[in-house]
């Protein structure tokens, strides 16, 4: 018994070993991006089909093994439909952190990170005052801050405006009585390109739940894309940042400047 053991041990590899590590962190990065979500039922509910499967096959119930086996010879394609935008999300997170590695090793590279961090902050100074005002005024306020400009998808959901930041735009957008303070701002490279968008619900189950739409809007497009979010609560005027996923709430307007120097 030592010796089969023994052999057993022999064989194992140091590649074995990282093969084994590998599958380890891909589980856990999988699961962390799906709980909390509606997802971990659906997996749990496809883990008992397969055990069910199983079951039926080993009392020979042919009708039952025929049915359950029709369904399991299409479950890649059917995970893959089902878990989309949990796949999409986990792309996205691989994606954008080998983009970011990148863009700070080239500016590290170049060295000119100092140069731009003036022009950064002077952009980023009309978001920090309009939402310390629309804070003092309980002004409900949606603030998407994305790479790419999505048209097809964007323009389709919301007006077109393509106008630089300014304050007073901003709490024009999103004054009560404009027809346009319903939805989201999106901007992109510090220019307003549409207002009123329509975006995506999270789905989470762990959101806390005087979280109303514009909350859940805001958490909602951060786990399908790379963009970030800042929202003003129109119940309590506290200012908050949503990044993949996660929210930062009760942000002051300078730690909202610190953030937002950060990720843009």
């Amino acid at each position: 018994m030592q010796g089969l053991d023994f052999n057993m041990l022999s064989g194992f590899r140091l590649f074995d070993f990282i093969d084994i590590l590998l599958v380890a962190i891909i589980i856990y990065y999988v699961y962390s991006l799906i709980k909390g979500t509606i997802a971990v039922n659906i997996l749990l509910g496809v883990w008992l089909f397969y055990v069910i499967y199983l079951v039926v096959k080993q009392l020979e119930m042919r009708l039952l093994t025929e049915i359950f086996g029709g369904f399991i010879s299409v479950g890649s394609i059917a995970l893959i439909v089902v878990f989309q935008q949990e796949i999409r999300r986990f792309l996205l997170h691989v994606g954008k952190n080998i983009s970011m590695r990148r863009k700070k090793y080239l500016w590290s590279f170049f060295g000119a990170r100092r140069a731009v961090e003036g022009d950064r902050s002077e952009l980023i100074k009309p978001v920090i005052e309009a939402c310390r005002s629309m804070s003092r005024s309980q002004t409900g306020a949606l603030l998407v801050f994305s790479r790419h400009f999505d048209e097809e998808y964007y323009q389709s959901s919301g007006e077109y405006i393509d106008a630089p930041i300014s304050k007073r735009l901003l709490e024009s957008i999103f004054f009560k009585n404009s027809p346009l303070h319903d939805g989201a701002v999106v901007i992109v490279d510090f220019r307003i390109m549409t207002a009123s968008s329509v975006l995506p619900l999270s789905d989470s189950e762990d959101l806390p739940p005087q979280f109303g739409l514009r909350h859940r809007a805001a958490i909602g497009v951060t786990e399908v894309s790379e963009a970030v979010s800042v929202i003003v609560s129109e119940e309590t005027g506290e200012i908050s940042f949503a990044k993949d996923g996660n929210v930062n709430m009760n942000l002051s307007p300078e730690e909202l400047e610190a953030i937002l120097k950060e990720e843009l």
